[in-house]
């Protein structure tokens, strides 16, 4: 049996889709006016088949389903956003570092100028200028008053050094 024979005196067409009737929109129907292409979503199904009824009406109100990548893209990245946010918000509202209130609020550490002699480190140096002092700390102030970039130090060279 043909696809041709099978839909042979029925209402399909030819190529096994639904004719297309024309039937007035209820809304308008008692007004005289006639939509040219509006028919109900049963005007496809024949008298017993319910569930071409239900693929016309579910097709004009398919509910939004979002797959697992959608919902990432729809919940996930902007709760991702806000707490970065939140994050640098935070470090930034709490960070301890922050410009003196007044300039004479402003403490100076008092230094001395010390010319670098050969054989000479910043140990050595830090030694000799504060004996009581962790050299430890007195070399990282050296480095700190002095912007350097390394500790050794070259012959000449001039540093600001603490005083005690």
């Amino acid at each position: 049996m043909s696809a041709r024979s099978a839909f042979a005196g029925s209402q399909f067409s030819d190529a096994g889709r639904p004719a297309l009737y024309l039937v007035p929109d209820t809304a308008t129907a008692f007004s005289g006016a006639v939509a040219p292409f509006a028919a109900p979503a049963d005007a496809y199904a024949t008298a017993g088949s319910a569930s071409a009824v239900r693929r016309a009406d579910s097709s004009a109100q398919a509910p939004l389903r979002l797959t697992r990548r959608g919902r990432f893209v729809f919940f996930g990245l902007p709760l991702i956003l806000l707490a970065a946010l939140l994050l640098s918000l935070a470090g930034f509202l709490t960070a301890p570092a922050k410009a003196a209130d007044s300039p004479a609020s402003l403490a100076t550490t008092p230094t001395v100028t010390v010319t670098v002699q050969p054989g000479e480190s910043l140990w050595t140096i830090a030694g000799t200028v504060d004996p009581k002092r962790d050299p430890r700390d007195v070399v990282a102030e050296i480095v700190q008053l002095n912007n350097l970039d390394a500790a050794p130090v070259l012959p000449g060279q001039q540093l600001f050094v603490p005083t005690p």
